[in-house]
């Protein structure tokens, strides 16, 4: 394992990661120490964020009653601490909001230890971003949003009393909420957007002045603390919040010599994040997003700072967006590929949280002065976070095409009602799942054959969704991909093969370590699509899995699908069809049973193959 570390994730991050396990046992056995590592903060100003609120306003009071409705139900529940969890689940906090408890276990974390004292995985506290959600405020914007629909005080009220609570209740640095410069960084962000909206309505007083101020300070101070990490050894998106952390902190306080190094360290990370291609480096499509929001939010900085991301980053930013663009289905969700933790870091739209095209649309707009999408719902989020009017950004019309982004990985065929995208990725950075060579398939705004998902990083039913047959491709029974360590270390990682991909066909190699490989052919026809699989390793059944949200009915050559009693597509193959439940996560902590058929084949002297005739059907 050690050799494949360093091989894999390189000496450096091995030393790096290992100094850091050595600063923590070194501050838990002499708490003193930490002092080595503060940094003296003084925070000046907190006017870093001017929301445009008039455009905001009148574009809310045109959502239909049923959105405002949504939005002041979310809000109102939000004042007695039943807060919107993972942009799905109700978390009830209590009321008063008790910032150190966990809805989903019911247990509380000691307050009064230090962060460090705090360990990040507890199986009787369960998964810490559960005690973390209410704090990251992202409630806040229900508050503002519910303020300019109704002009209800209450609202402002709640966001003052709240932020007043938080700050009695966790002083720096005691708490699990100083536990990650990430969260700190969005509490932060998301107290200053909220600040700047009630301060445009006369709302905010001295004390509330005086507790933002309070906030910037401890969560610079974590972000100062703590950056190595983050920097050394996280290396994705947490490194690109707290960069922007840094921005504000240093902004904050008046630090400008801080605040430029910040920036140009906000462009290499971008350089290094980013993909020539659109690809991002934490092969996640949720948190891909995550970073492109966290782009939106430092574009509305630069108007404060007046420091500006380079062009080069820029380009990169719109290439990720197309990417996204053209891995969307016309719903606007996207396959739920990689790493998915729930996070809509600024949910400033109507739209679902499975819903891309804000974001995609939005940065559009900044960089390339066009939006993708007719208007709709989605261009709040624009509103947000620049002073353009949505009426004057055109609309290019830019087709969705079958695409290959071979630095990244992904490849999509497309037909008339929808398309089927593979990955086959070359790692060079940490993989999150065993997912090469999985297949989404979608049909007329049905994922067809879907990803598992993530569930949660801390529990059995989580782990599972990383694994190989929470995706649809092969394994050879007692096989896994890459070998895994824990919830995030996957280490042995695949190789890529030769890969070929045009308008109608794929055919690529996944060569693992764990003494096998995986060939795929797909092409697409008239009728939909053909699979072809090879498979090649020591092992006496291999078995290929195709998780579906539509009812399966096997018949004598394969299986068909149904959803809603309407034929979805006709599945021909030869082999040992067995159909069995499993779960889809498509919301942090939150799950839905699907189906799950596996094919299953004998291996032939290391040998096996399998054919797959997709047909898809009209359902109109």
């Amino acid at each position: 394992m050690i050799g494949s570390l360093i091989t894999e994730y390189g000496l450096p991050w091995v030393f790096n990661r290992t100094l850091y396990s050595a600063k923590l046992k070194m501050m838990r056995a002499i708490p003193s120490s930490e002092n080595l590592f503060e940094k003296d903060v003084q925070v000046k100003r907190i006017e870093i964020l001017d929301i445009i609120v008039e455009p905001i306003e009148e574009f809310l009071k045109r959502l239909s009653n049923e959105k405002q409705v949504e939005i002041v139900s979310i809000a109102n529940k939000a004042i007695e601490g039943k807060i919107l969890g993972f942009s799905s689940i109700e978390l009830d906090y209590g009321n008063p909001i008790n910032w150190h408890y966990s809805p989903i276990t019911k247990k509380i974390v000691e307050k009064s230890l230090k962060w460090y004292q705090i360990p990040d995985f507890d199986p009787e506290r369960g998964d810490i971003k559960a005690v973390w959600e209410a704090s990251r405020f992202t409630h806040f914007f229900y508050f503002s949003r519910a303020y300019m629909i109704t002009k209800d005080r209450r609202y402002y009220e709640a966001f003052s009393n709240q932020m007043n609570d938080w700050i009695r209740e966790n002083p720096y640095p005691f708490g699990s909420h100083y536990k990650c410069g990430q969260e700190a960084t969005l509490r932060m962000i998301n107290t200053l957007i909220t600040y700047s909206v009630f301060k445009h309505f006369r709302l905010i007083t001295s004390k509330d002045e005086e507790n933002v101020k309070m906030i910037v300070e401890g969560s610079y101070k974590k972000v100062l603390s703590n950056f190595f990490y983050a920097h050394k050894c996280i290396k994705n998106n947490h490194t690109l919040s707290e960069i922007t952390g840094l921005i504000i902190g240093a902004w904050a306080c008046g630090d400008n010599k801080n605040m430029k190094k910040a920036y140009t360290l906000l462009d290499k990370e971008i350089h290094k994040q980013f993909l020539p291609d659109g690809g991002y480096r934490q092969y996640s499509f949720n948190y891909q997003r995550f970073a492109l929001q966290l782009m939106e939010l430092n574009i509305k900085l630069s108007e404060q700072t007046m420091q500006h991301l380079s062009n080069q980053s820029k380009e990169l930013i719109k290439g990720s967006a197309n990417l996204l663009y053209q891995m969307q289905d016309e719903t606007g969700d996207v396959p739920n590929y990689g790493s998915n933790d729930g996070a809509l870091i600024f949910p400033v739209t109507s739209c679902g949280y499975r819903d891309f095209r804000p974001v995609v649309n939005t940065l559009f707009a900044f960089i390339d002065g066009n939006r993708v999408f007719e208007h709709g719902d989605y261009d709040e989020e624009i509103l947000w976070f620049s002073d353009k009017n949505v009426n004057d950004i055109p609309m290019k019309k830019t087709p969705r095409v079958s695409s290959s982004f071979h630095k990244s990985g992904f490849y999509s065929l497309r037909n008339e009602y929808g398309f089927l995208m593979t990955v086959l990725q070359d790692y060079d950075t940490r993989p999150a799942q065993m997912d090469q060579l999985h297949i989404d398939l979608w049909h007329r705004g049905i994922n067809v054959f879907c990803d598992s998902g993530t569930y949660s990083y801390a529990t059995d039913i989580g782990k599972k969704m990383a694994l190989t047959s929470a995706h649809n491709t092969a394994v050879i029974q007692g096989k896994e991909q890459m070998k895994k360590h824990g919830p995030f270390l996957i280490y042995d990682w695949t190789m890529r093969g030769k890969v070929e991909h045009n308008d109608d066909s794929f055919i690529g190699t996944m060569n693992s370590k764990n003494d096998y490989s995986h060939t795929r052919r797909i092409k697409k026809n008239d009728l939909g699509y053909s699979i072809t699989d090879s498979v090649v390793g020591d092992g006496e059944v291999c078995e290929f899995y195709f998780h579906t949200p539509c009812d399966v009915i096997k018949v004598k050559d394969g299986f068909e699908l149904y959803k809603n009693n309407k034929p979805i597509c006709s599945v021909r193959t030869v082999g040992d069809i067995e159909v069995k439940k499993a779960y889809r996560s498509l919301y942090y902590l939150k799950k839905e049973e699907i189906n799950c058929v596996v094919v299953r084949t004998n291996m032939i002297e290391k040998n096996c193959s399998m054919e797959l005739l997709i047909e898809l059907k009209d359902t109109n």
